[in-house]
């Protein structure tokens, strides 16, 4: 890629970027955050592309990623699009229905380098997303935006690229949010065990139940203002729970406890067999 001289503007989120929206999968930021840490020494940033769907209702759908080398000055930057290519084609051979639809990379906002690669990526694929993880925590956490980019013009002279933010969800489902939890933690002594990730699923689950309490009683008091969406959640949420008496919901957790134990028994005789068999096939060996 060649250098370029054209201004890049960085604007938050407004009313006009309100008709294009983005969610991201927990993989696709556990991915830029591997890349960013296997970095090479020289690099100040990673970059890479983006994969997912554009949704009916017009969302884009981020759920894939892959690094893409580069080295990058202040006046210019250069990719590798032979590999960039590459690896395109062999992630459409396993998910073929995932396209590109956009480009990552790590740090805080924009920067003067954004826009020419973004430039190229505008020939890739219309109108693409620009992600942008802080991995160096420069506001106490690690911010996670999307981006639009407009050209502006000056009659017939690009004069500068303009990136709009734009809204962005991160949605995982529960499986997905325990190990998000777990992985975006600084420190851990060791991974929980599956009944200690119960316990504290259901210690969250008390404490989204209080806040629940809290804010039905301030409705019932006057002290907050009644929001019928949070009401119609809340009755979703109730009407869900089946009805079953106290001794039998003990019961049934009492069999699924069993159960899950019962698993973890036979998984643990299995790899003390499998132990056994190993040293017992290196000694024979041996003599």
């Amino acid at each position: 890629m060649a250098s370029s001289d054209r201004t890049v503007l960085q604007f938050s989120l407004s009313s006009s970027s309100q008709s294009l929206s983005a969610k991201v999968h927990p993989l696709v930021i556990f991915n830029i955050c591997d890349c960013y840490v296997r970095r090479p020494d020289q690099a100040d940033r990673v970059i890479g592309t983006l994969l997912g769907s554009v949704l009916p209702d017009g969302t884009v759908d981020i759920r894939n990623s892959y690094a893409v080398p580069h080295n990058e000055s202040i006046e210019q930057v250069a990719l590798d699009i032979e590999y960039h290519h590459n690896m395109l084609i062999s992630h459409q051979k396993v998910n073929p229905k995932e396209i590109i639809v956009g480009w990552y990379s790590t740090g805080l906002g924009v920067t003067g380098g954004s826009a020419l690669i973004h430039e190229f990526y505008s020939r890739e694929v219309q109108n693409p997303i620009h992600l942008t993880v802080d991995t160096g925590f420069t506001n106490g956490g690690g911010t996670i935006k999307a981006y639009v980019s407009h050209n502006l013009s000056l009659g017939d002279r690009q004069i500068a690229a303009q990136f709009q933010e734009i809204p962005l969800d991160l949605r995982m489902v529960e499986a997905e949010r325990i190990g998000f939890d777990m992985l975006k933690a600084t420190a851990v002594d060791k991974i929980p065990s599956d009944l200690e990730g119960m316990e504290a699923s259901m210690q969250h689950l008390l404490v989204l139940i209080d806040d629940i309490y809290k804010y039905v009683d301030d409705v019932v008091e006057g002290r907050v203002a009644p929001d019928n969406k949070i009401g119609r959640f809340i009755s979703d949420a109730v009407g869900s729970l089946p009805k079953v008496s106290p001794p039998v919901f003990d019961k049934l957790v009492n069999d699924c406890l069993q159960d899950h134990l019962l698993l973890l028994y036979l998984s643990s005789i299995t790899r003390t067999q499998l132990s056994l068999a190993e040293k017992l096939n290196t000694a024979a060996q041996i003599l």
